[in-house]
């Protein structure tokens, strides 16, 4: 409510005007849209808890404008919103309207002020193990195929997977034993084998090897294990250590093949990397706030200081190049401290 009441709109529709078509249905409103999305990120909701608090709650109304009465809307707007944005390349608009549309004497940061970039993780999901990873990565595969190629899926599966593989492989606990969980390891790379070679069949549709989900599999696969023939008998075996791709090849999400694992400071997840930059103190005004002026999405396995000049160029494109930056030591190189402050005029401290 102090927002709306100190700043009014913060998005308006011609902003977002060509994500959308000129004929047809009216649409909700993009603006409205812009900022119930920044609502989500802000408390944490899902969708459908978005649109819950666009229903219900007085001070989201308020916010957004609404009268009392306003139905709301389907949850799946705010999904078709954000395609909509990322098919048209308009996710900057956020930042757009951000820096345009707020009064400049109250809001903007000094220029030639200090910023501070802080790096933080973007999980997907926390780490899983290895046989908890190959496991999801045949689960989602079938799933794949049950609704892409259902007639050809009836005659080629082992009725047993249905059961097997019916439910994520989260939604159920572990085996204890280490032995079990070996062996329950090796039926899913055998099962994955044996689904592979129906796929790539003579007898298979030739489109089959195309689906994406299979494409992933096979190279999940490949990236895990080894097989060999032996006496007849096919045996299958876990890569070593050493065998591995390395990290930034490695695909670790059967839903995103971008997301790498990645560790830092003990903490270990499956996505990328997000590096926020933040307007900081103001000499002349204490009371200013803290703002997000850029923000740069990176691999998980990125090394931080190579987004720096990145960053650097994006700040100085919208007038907000600061004459300190405040870096995360993982930021810092003694090539930055040195040709920053020369080029850039931008002084690096490291912490």
């Amino acid at each position: 409510m102090r927002i709306r009441d100190s700043l009014g709109p913060l998005f308006w529709d011609e902003e977002f005007k060509a994500a959308f078509g000129v004929r047809g249905r009216p649409v909700i409103s993009p603006g409205r849209l812009a900022l119930v999305s920044i609502l989500q990120f802000a408390e944490n909701l899902t969708d459908r808890q978005a649109v819950h608090a666009v229903r219900a709650r007085i001070d989201v109304k308020y916010l957004l404008g609404l009268e009392l009465t306003d139905p709301g809307f389907d949850h799946t707007v705010l999904t078709g919103f954000r395609d909509r944005l990322l098919t048209h390349g308009l996710e900057e608009r956020y930042w757009t309207c951000y820096w345009s549309g707020w009064p400049e004497w109250a809001w903007s940061p000094p220029v030639g002020g200090s910023a501070r970039t802080p790096r933080t993780s973007w999980p997907l999901s926390a780490a899983s193990t290895a046989w908890e990873f190959i496991g999801e990565t045949l689960r989602a595969t079938l799933e794949a195929l049950s609704a892409a190629a259902p007639e050809w899926m009836r005659s080629s599966m082992d009725p047993v997977w249905q059961e097997r593989y019916g439910a994520r492989v989260d939604a159920y606990r572990p085996p204890s034993d280490e032995q079990e969980r070996r062996t329950l390891a090796q039926q899913i790379a055998t099962d994955g084998y044996r689904l592979l070679e129906a796929a790539f069949a003579p007898t298979a549709p030739a489109w089959l090897q195309e689906v994406s989900a299979v494409s992933l599999l096979r190279q999940v696969w490949v990236q895990h294990f080894t097989r060999a023939i032996t006496d007849g008998e096919q045996e299958v075996t876990w890569r070593g250590k050493d065998d591995l791709p390395p990290s930034r090849a490695m695909i670790a999400s059967p839903y995103d093949p971008d997301a790498r694992y990645a560790k830092k400071r003990g903490s270990a997840w499956v996505g990328y990397k997000i590096h926020l930059s933040e307007s900081g103190d103001d000499p002349q005004e204490s009371q200013r706030p803290h703002l997000i002026t850029h923000i740069v999405t990176s691999e998980a396995t990125v090394n931080d200081a190579m987004v720096v000049d990145d960053l650097h160029d994006c700040l100085a494109g919208k007038g907000l190049l600061p004459s300190e930056h405040l870096l995360d030591a993982g930021y810092t190189s003694a090539e930055l401290l040195l040709t920053a402050p020369v080029e850039r005029g931008v002084r690096i401290t490291g912490r």
